[in-house]
């Protein structure tokens, strides 16, 4: 990880409730979660499971897909090492230390960023969660922090969001395939998949970006709304007992313990499965597995066993009928619509405060409405970082509670 500064909005939070990051940490809870492993010993590596235990946990009380934060750990560190084969922190040329490889982060205690494993992975998770609430990085259209792939920005920044790490090449507009986050997203889709899952693709043009390709200035980012029409991945540590999941190869193996070395039975990609309890952790403590266990069992209980995490996915049901309102349909995240009253135009805001207009807009035609900016006496966000300025010429409107409630079925 390369040098970047601390949030200022996780710095308020320490300072509201009035603590350090010593105290922060102290609060934690994921640690005891791992605790079957037994304690970790001085200046020594705790197994791979242990790592799995750890980095996995850290992520879910951070909110943090553990797909991600394992991805970026494979990057930063490679085999999850917070000491060398001599017991000695592992650190760097560029003084990244341990397994999160943290750099230049003077607000935390550095002799126990390389001697306490834990407190490495927790500032991890901290950068990372400050990256996401970075306003000035794209976001995904009506998506959360539970899809993978809305951690590309952040992920990103985790290093810098430097020209080396524009999703493009500037100069000849092809897909930059040694940036960061390009690799990191790489690592999931190998080690939390094992390949059989391909992670949605963003459109990028070469405008979406500002930058100098020679200088160290961080990028400038143009477009700040994305919409993905590749499928988008929520992380499969979520499922909960009872909850019905699809298998997504062909044909994959129950296990009669959670291990690729145990007893199996081979089921198809049209088999129901049902989960019957929480993950576990891959049995062998020699295992390189990054992926968790499931106990399933199909839907005439005539078979049941573990799977891996990597071979499943929600069930989906029947699709939910659409919620009109007017001439649109209204979606998740949406808090209002516009209806052009009067021909006007769609503009764009751009980083220097200035509006330029991206296309006409006709009297009679609605749009739905994200987000509300206060500038140039008030812009209603349509999506796609465009906007319709507030004026005479346009109704604004807010659901009703009646439609709200229908959505949420």
């Amino acid at each position: 990880m390369k040098s970047i500064k601390m949030s200022v909005g996780f710095l308020i939070c320490l300072m509201l409730f009035g603590l350090s990051n010593e105290e922060a940490f102290a609060e934690s809870t994921w640690t005891s979660k791992c605790s079957s492993y037994g304690e970790i010993k001085p200046n020594q590596n705790p197994t791979f499971q242990h790592i799995n235990c750890l980095l996995t946990n850290a992520a879910l009380e951070g909110n943090i897909p553990p797909e991600v934060v394992k991805a970026v750990a494979s990057k930063e560190n490679g085999a999850w090492k917070q000491f060398d084969e001599k017991g000695q922190p592992v650190i760097s040329k560029d003084n990244g230390i341990g397994v999160m490889q943290i750099t230049n982060q003077l607000g935390y205690d550095q002799e126990k960023l390389k001697f306490d494993i834990n407190y490495n992975i927790q500032a991890g998770i901290e950068i990372l969660n400050s990256m996401y609430q970075r306003t000035d990085l794209p976001k995904i259209k009506g998506t959360g922090r539970d899809i993978i792939e809305n951690w590309y920005f952040p992920v990103m920044a985790y290093n810098g969001t430097k020209p080396s790490n524009s999703p493009l090449y500037q100069s000849s507009g092809l897909k930059n395939a040694e940036a960061y986050q390009e690799h990191v997203f790489a690592f999931i889709e190998k080690d939390s998949y094992m390949n059989n899952a391909k992670l949605g693709q963003f459109s990028f043009n070469v405008a979406d970006f500002n930058y100098d390709p020679t200088s160290r200035e961080n990028i400038v980012f143009k477009t700040m709304e994305y919409t993905l029409t590749d499928k988008m991945h929520t992380s499969a540590y979520q499922f909960k007992k009872g909850d019905k999941v699809s298998i997504t190869a062909d044909t994959v193996k129950l296990r009669s313990q959670p291990s690729t070395s145990s007893t199996a039975k081979s089921v198809t990609n049209d088999t129901t499965l049902i989960i019957e309890g929480n993950f576990v952790y891959d049995q062998s403590l020699t295992s390189v597995n990054q992926f968790v266990w499931y106990p399933v069992k199909t839907e005439d209980q005539k078979v049941a066993g573990y799977i891996s995490s990597a071979y499943i996915t929600k069930k989906l049901g029947a699709p939910a009928a659409k919620v009109m309102w007017g001439k649109t349909e209204l979606k998740l995240g949406q808090i209002g619509k516009v209806t052009i009253l009067s021909d006007t135009s769609l503009v764009k805001l751009e980083s220097d405060g200035s509006l330029t207009t991206v296309r006409p807009m006709k009297k009679g035609e609605e749009y739905r409405v994200y987000s509300y900016n206060s500038n140039h006496g008030g812009l209603y966000g349509v999506g796609g970082g465009s906007y319709v300025k507030k004026s005479t010429n346009v109704k604004y409107e807010t659901p009703s509670k009646s439609k709200l409630a229908l959505l949420a079925q």
